[in-house]
């Protein structure tokens, strides 16, 4: 149900839904200073939440910060959580935007700082297809010779939740021994380390996929980008994700 609830429900914390229900009222008043008001709180919504600015404001705080390149400390694995592949029309896989995940993971692994790779996830949809990108992943990693007592394949989880649940089955059946290199996006980093940490996780934070850089912030950061729209749909998910996740019981 709670799986279900999530993937329903997730719509309603867009920004966009909320302009969108904000100009709908504004047509539907009568009254003309109900209307002006609602007219306004929208413009102002809709540019705040397609402003740059407060965006790379908020990401800063959120944020997790990179690994330090200096760390020598070596891991027996790096759990690297799933949703950097995508099905397309055929029911094929492909890299999609969050694709650093997984070109990490084969670093570290190429790199010899990991000795496994441990990679997390079946099919986060609502409605299930034929595709599944532990299929499709283990098929990547074999077309680039990765040898198959290098990696595993945890096929059953459907959210971060059960990512930390069923991959802990893996590690203890393979005998690997804590500590790990949690890999994934670094707007998703801070929810996923909480959620790994409950579980009894011995882990250190490897973000990636930057969406957000360091640099200077300038005037261009002030005109609004349709861009940052679809930014704050990921970050608020995150956010309002973290604070349902850490109330939730174990």
């Amino acid at each position: 149900m709670y799986f279900i609830l999530s993937k329903v429900l997730l719509f309603l914390i867009t920004p966009l839904f909320w302009i969108f229900a904000l100009l709908v009222l504004t047509i539907i008043v009568k009254n003309t200073k109900r209307k002006k008001r609602l007219l306004i709180i929208s413009v102002i919504l809709l540019y705040i939440a397609s402003c740059p600015l407060f965006l790379t404001l908020f990401s800063r705080l959120w944020d997790v910060k990179k690994y330090p390149e200096g760390n020598n400390r070596h891991y027996s694995c790096a759990i690297v959580l799933g949703g950097f592949s995508s099905p397309d029309k055929n029911g094929k896989g492909y890299f999609n935007w969050a694709a650093d995940r997984f070109i990490q993971g084969i670093r570290l692994l190429a790199t010899g700082k990991v000795n496994h790779l441990l990679i997390t996830g079946g099919s986060g949809n609502l409605v299930q297809g034929t595709f599944r990108e532990s299929d499709w992943v283990k098929g990547q990693l074999q077309q680039l010779k990765v040898p198959d007592s290098s990696f595993f394949i945890e096929d059953r989880s459907r959210n971060t939740i059960e990512n930390a649940i069923f991959s802990k089955t893996v590690l203890q059946k393979a005998h690997l021994q804590p500590p790990y290199l949690l890999v994934t996006s670094v707007f998703h980093m801070r929810r996923a380390l909480m959620i790994f940490k409950k579980q009894g996780y011995d882990v250190d934070a490897y973000p990636c996929n930057f969406i957000n850089d360091d640099s200077a912030i300038s005037f261009a950061d002030l005109i609004p980008d349709s861009g940052t729209l679809l930014g704050w749909n990921i970050y608020l998910k995150e956010a309002i994700g973290y604070i349902v996740d850490y109330y939730k019981k174990s």
